[in-house]
């Protein structure tokens, strides 16, 4: 398992606390602190560089967070429709919902997936192990399968390997590999927003399904969407070797 600080006894930096807590990732947590949303026995603290002790009060939103004990790794298989995200204004179902009626943690999500693309997504309250797999420095590849309305263009997947520019952003995948005529592999190690989608549309390619059946060296081995289970201490050390540094 990642290396842990000594938690008990030492004086941390509060958004290294924060993470340490399941609230967020620490970058996550950064912004939380410099939006004025946590306070420090009492005072609102908006400085990064604060630090806390175990002693120390501290609350997110007016409710007080405190050290997590057991360090959770959950893999989902997100179904279709539900939203990346811990609450929705909108009132759509979050996918860390999912995970509530098992586990009692804050269990945040390490990176996304749009709300209609369905497949493998990684939660933790662990913000070092977060932090890492996040930081883009750490290129771990995440393959998606796609399916298309319209034969794909022949020149799709070599395209998208040397890299397309759209509207001045420039996507370009590791690795495409077409499987049939309406069936494309795409490997991505960086992920901007919606890439995929953004690529395709660029082409007139109406997107059928789009799924995320790998992320490094954790596939879908038959988890049903909506389904769940813990990783275990071989596959997130596994995911944490394949980080090309740790230095976040």
């Amino acid at each position: 398992m990642p290396a842990k600080t000594d938690e008990k006894t030492a004086e941390v930096r509060l958004q290294a606390f924060l993470a340490h807590c399941g609230v967020a990732s620490r970058r996550a947590c950064e912004k939380i602190i410099l939006d004025g949303r946590v306070s420090v026995n009492g005072a609102v603290v908006t400085e990064l560089g604060t630090k806390v002790k175990p002693a120390d009060t501290v609350c997110v939103d007016g409710a007080k967070v405190s050290l997590e004990e057991n360090k959770r790794y959950i893999l989902l298989n997100k179904p279709a429709g539900v939203v990346c995200s811990l609450s929705d204004e909108k009132g759509r179902r979050c996918a860390a919902d999912i995970l509530k009626e098992k586990y009692t943690e804050r269990l945040y999500n390490v990176g996304r997936l749009d709300m209609f693309s369905t497949g493998l997504i990684i939660f933790t309250n662990d913000g070092d192990f977060a932090a890492t797999l996040s930081h883009p420095s750490a290129e771990i590849e995440k393959e998606y399968i796609v399916d298309t309305s319209l034969p794909l263009p022949r020149s799709l997947a070599q395209d998208f390997m040397k890299g397309v520019r759209i509207d001045g952003v420039f996507y370009k995948c590791k690795q495409a590999r077409e499987l049939n005529s309406h069936r494309l592999s795409v490997t991505l190690i960086e992920g901007k927003n919606r890439e995929i989608r953004r690529v395709f549309e660029s082409r007139e390619i109406g997107i059928k399904r789009l799924v995320r059946v790998r992320i490094g060296n954790i596939n879908m081995d038959g988890l049903a969407p909506g389904e769940f289970r813990e990783l275990s201490e071989r596959e997130v050390k596994g995911l944490l070797s394949l980080c090309r540094t740790n230095d976040i």
